[in-house]
């Protein structure tokens, strides 16, 4: 791997590891990159990127297949990856680390191989007011193929949900799913899961945590969590795009159905019955992605090098930085919690002028936010909103770019005045 920088003081230094970031070295419309939609998906370090080079040029053949030493290289590659993975996650075991494209795949194979299987006419799906529709909408539509409840817990001002509404619904229904995210796209808000896991385990509901907008940001741990199955993507932290993962319990993920059938994933073909094959294998059907898997355990180094600690320290000091400065702007409405609750995500509206407008204006500027309803329409909904902008953050956000913004929103308030 590469030299990452690593800072051995408490802080991380943002600015020594832009030198990381090849995005960085250019400009947009005359001015300097401020990138403030990692929350969508992040930048690339060079460690990742010559990580995923170097497997491509030296070796790289189809895994699992071959005897010959440059298909048991790739395949050491891969599997190198799902170790890196099961101990970013602190999973118990690699057989329970299965590789899919992202973290929408993921919560879709549980949805469709758990859901088809378990769900019937009186049981419940519940999910919560705040949830990506990744792991909404899924649900929904599982549950009403099997003629199951679909209920949403409501969220307050902070995004927290509303735990008041369970002790009724627990009265009321056979509660099998509980489905909620760990760190909120939209608005950031980082949840205290433990309720409502012990909330779902007690009703005897599987607990599914959708964990793409925590594993960038955080320490995650799904045996202090206690969740039964738990989604990332890799391309949210510094990882390549196509390549996500699904962490599930080794008993849950045996007794389940596969969700994609063909090559790989099977112990033996005949032509009256197929047998599926072992872990993780039975949910990876056909090739691999094996260099994306590459890339992602190097962006799982990269992030360790650093220390995640540093990085959650240093998004929570731009949140409370970013909140203070957004708050001087005129006819600014911020939504979502205080910067200590919240991980570096900040949505705003501006009153009056639409989002996709300020987001247009920003770009000018050479600030990149994103503009919309952030594949939360349920939030938005409850917010009585169209859409928010939201200026996200990560480990090479430095306080220039969100003054950039401030600036940039002063001059949207120009032109629309």
């Amino acid at each position: 791997m590469g030299n990452v920088v690593v800072n051995t003081a408490t802080k991380l230094d943002a600015h020594a590891l832009r030198a990381d970031f090849p995005i960085f070295e250019q400009e947009f419309h005359g001015k300097p990159l401020a990138f403030l939609d990692s929350a969508a998906s992040s930048q690339k370090p060079r460690q990742m990127l010559e990580a995923m080079n170097r497997f491509y040029e030296t070796s790289y053949a189809n895994v699992h297949r071959g005897v010959y030493e440059l298909a048991e290289r790739a395949t050491e590659g891969l599997e190198h990856a799902r170790e890196r993975t099961r101990a970013f996650i602190n999973a118990p075991s690699t057989r329970e680390v299965i590789f899919l494209r992202n973290a929408t795949e993921a919560l879709n194979l549980v949805a469709y191989s758990w859901g088809l299987n378990n769900l019937g006419p009186g049981d419940a799906v519940v999910v919560t007011e705040l949830e990506h529709h990744s792991n909404f909408v899924p649900w929904q539509y599982i549950a009403k193929r099997q003629g199951a409840d679909f209920l949403m817990l409501s969220i307050d001002e902070s995004g927290d949900p509303d735990l008041s509404q369970l002790e009724e619904i627990a009265r009321d229904h056979t509660v099998k799913v509980v489905a909620t995210n760990l760190v909120s796209n939209s608005l950031g808000t980082i949840h205290d899961l433990v309720p409502l896991v012990e909330w779902a385990h007690e009703q005897n509901a599987i607990f599914v945590c959708d964990a793409a907008q925590a594993a960038p940001h955080m320490k995650l741990d799904v045996q202090a969590l206690d969740c039964d199955f738990l989604a990332i993507s890799g391309h949210k932290m510094c990882g390549p795009s196509g390549i996500g993962a699904l962490w599930g319990r080794a008993e849950l993920l045996q007794s389940m159905e596969p969700f994609l059938l063909g090559g790989h994933m099977i112990s033996s073909v005949r032509a009256d019955k197929t047998m599926w094959g072992e872990l993780p294998h039975k949910f990876e059907a056909g090739t691999a992605p094996m260099a994306e898997a590459v890339g992602l355990g190097a962006a799982i180094d990269y992030l360790e090098a650093i220390g995640l600690d540093k990085i959650e320290a240093h998004e929570h000091e731009l949140a409370a930085y970013a909140l203070g400065r957004l708050g001087e702007v005129p006819g600014i409405t911020l939504y979502g919690p205080s910067a200590e609750r919240r991980a570096g995500v900040v949505s705003f509206n501006l009153e009056g002028i639409h989002p996709h407008d300020v987001a247009q204006i920003l770009d000018l500027q050479g600030v990149a936010i994103r503009a919309g309803h952030h594949c939360c329409q349920p939030l938005m909904h409850k917010l009585g909103v169209a859409a928010t902008n939201r200026a996200s953050f990560y480990l090479y956000t430095i306080p220039e770019e969100i003054d950039q913004l401030v600036e940039g929103l002063y001059a949207v308030r120009k032109v629309f005045a």
